[in-house]
């Protein structure tokens, strides 16, 4: 344990951080991962929908320096190629009658 007391408000303070942090980061990926799952699906509005959101708080989290610039560039990038390569297969089995 600190042994100050601005070591012990710091502590306090990056606790609180890291419970944030922790919180938006778990919010990216359940939205990614859903995003992901409608694509699956086929539901092409609700993914898309889904897909703005997700990149809205990548955006956010890189601002407010959650996460690294190149880790949310990285994080979109990789999203928006899943998403695509997902409905293109669904477009395909679609065409196909399947």
């Amino acid at each position: 344990m600190a042994n100050t007391k601005s070591a012990k408000k710091a502590l306090l303070k990056s606790r609180e951080r890291q419970l944030r942090n922790r919180s938006t980061k778990s919010a990216i990926k359940t939205y990614i991962r859903r995003t992901k799952e409608l694509a699956e699906k086929g539901e092409v509005e609700a993914s898309i929908a889904s897909l703005r959101r997700a990149i809205s708080l990548i955006d956010k989290a890189v601002k407010r320096g959650v996460l690294h610039k190149n880790t949310g560039s990285r994080k979109k990038s990789r999203l928006m190629i899943a998403l695509n390569k997902r409905l293109a297969q669904k477009q395909g089995d679609l065409a196909q009658g399947g």
